[in-house]
């Protein structure tokens, strides 16, 4: 059965109806993010209780027994940089996020309590397999905020959303590459996005399989970097002059060509292609 509700904000109102009783308060937020920018962790519903307390991301949306069209007023503050936007939420400082780099990952990926949690979601993760591995193929990664969609700017159709050369893109990093599609949000909106965007059954290429924040884990780790691939952000402004992903994709079809990646440093990805490439 589904879910609908009106969500205040702002001074305006946002309606959000494609959920189900199934389906978590956390959906619930991330559903509430893509049509605010508002990240989960800076959201606070009010009244959204069950037995008299705050319902926790986890409680489904079933057990609060919301009548349809349910209005919800919510209080946070929506990031406007990207450093706002990569930071941890003031108040949890226990969350690194997918741009963290080097010494920091290095310090942090044999800490106990991480390799803990690391097995846990090896144990209980369920990866849905979309297309096989292909023998002696390397498995590329991608997020998709700001980095195949700007999903906070404005548009009438998500093909306005998607960046430049992202079929391109993905065609050519297909023939060295298997493909992982990754966003900290939920399966339903990535599957969405990725059907939209024409992702999902694009003949030149096929993606392996797709991850949601369900597989991920939080970290502590006292400084933070970011990757020098520039975020695609505002396209209604940027999509003539965003040229990343066709740059990216000649630095991958370089180093497909190396056996060993241990002495690569992704950062400096242009630095390694311009060195390689006659002027």
């Amino acid at each position: 059965m589904s879910v609908s509700v009106i969500i205040k904000w702002g001074g305006q109102e946002y309606s959000i109806s494609s959920l189900s009783e199934e389906d978590t308060v956390m959906d619930l937020k991330q559903s509430i993010k893509s049509l605010t920018g508002v990240l989960p962790e800076r959201q606070k519903l009010l009244g959204l209780k069950i037995k008299g307390k705050p319902a926790e991301d986890e409680v489904k949306l079933g057990s609060l027994k919301l009548k349809p069209n349910t209005k919800i007023m919510m209080m946070g503050t929506r990031e406007e940089s990207l450093e706002d936007v990569l930071a941890p939420p003031p108040e949890n400082d226990d969350v690194i996020n997918d741009f963290d780099i080097e010494e920091e990952v290095i310090e942090v990926e044999n800490r106990e309590e991480n390799l803990a949690k690391i097995a846990r979601r090896i144990k209980e993760y369920k990866v849905e397999e979309i297309n096989p591995p292909r023998e002696g193929k390397r498995l590329l990664v991608l997020d998709v905020d700001y980095t195949l969609f700007d999903h906070k700017s404005c548009a009438e159709m998500g093909q306005e959303l998607m960046r430049p050369y992202l079929h391109e893109f993905l065609t050519s990093a297909y023939e060295d590459y298997d493909i992982v599609i990754w966003s900290a949000t939920s399966m339903k909106w990535i599957e969405a996005k990725m059907k939209e965007l024409g992702v999902t059954d694009n003949p030149n290429y096929k993606i392996t399989f797709m991850l949601d924040s369900g597989a991920m884990i939080t970290v502590h780790t006292p400084k933070r970097g970011v990757v020098e691939i520039r975020p695609f952000m505002k396209a209604h402004l940027t999509r003539e002059k965003d040229r990343e992903l066709y740059k990216l994709a000649q630095y991958l079809r370089e180093i497909a060509k190396l056996e060993d990646f241990s002495g690569l440093n992704h950062k400096h990805w242009e630095r390694y292609l311009s060195k390689r490439q006659p002027h």
